[in-house]
């Protein structure tokens, strides 16, 4: 049975790379590994080694802490907030319209403040 820490890490790639827009086969071709081996970390059948996680969070311009937030919050509530977010990154990279896609983006970023980082 998978660990709970390499399961949140897991989700917490597969969120950050969904975002990105980020197919796993990018993700691996970056790190010399195949699709199949960004699955199991997602999944958290496989353990993500640190320096495995450093290389990660440059791909992704995080800071490696980026994979451990929430970690310590295993509320109900927050979970539900996850996967919330989660039905919403799915959904939104689901949309094949590019143009309608970015303006999403654009509206959550002026609405949170934040910025959605592109893939080139």
């Amino acid at each position: 049975m998978a660990h709970p820490v390499d399961v949140h890490v897991g989700r917490k790639l597969k969120q950050i790379r969904t975002l990105r827009r980020f197919s796993q086969t990018d993700v691996a071709t970056r790190l010399g590994l195949s699709f199949q081996q960004i699955q199991k970390y997602e999944i958290g059948s496989n353990r993500i080694a640190a320096s495995r996680l450093f290389e990660l969070a440059q791909i992704f311009d995080v800071s490696p802490a980026y994979f451990f937030e929430g970690l310590h919050n295993s509320d109900t509530a927050d979970s539900d907030s996850r996967d919330t977010g989660m039905e919403i990154v799915n959904a939104l990279a689901s949309i094949k319209d590019e143009t309608v896609k970015t303006r999403i983006v654009t509206f959550i970023e002026d609405v949170s403040g934040l910025t959605v980082a592109r893939q080139n």
